[in-house]
């Protein structure tokens, strides 16, 4: 997330150790995307948008839930 950006996003689920909270709050320029994938050590976490929304705060947040990870290859 850029530093300035303000989060639209909550990436829900996973057990990654390496997306904290605050790491899971995040901005997406095109909300009409329909997936996302964040590098997280030597791996990808990957997450599908769904129809919920949050409100973190006091901000509402389209949620984007944990599907699966994939490893970096060498």
């Amino acid at each position: 997330m850029r530093s300035n950006a303000v989060p639209n996003v909550f990436l829900s689920g996973g057990s990654s150790p390496y997306l904290g909270e605050r790491d899971r709050l995040r901005y997406l320029p095109d909300l009409t995307v329909d997936a996302v994938k964040v590098l997280c050590g030597n791996r990808y976490e990957h997450f599908e948008a769904n129809t919920e929304t949050t409100v973190i705060d006091d901000r509402e947040l389209r949620v984007f839930e944990w599907t699966r990870c994939t490893y970096v290859a060498e």
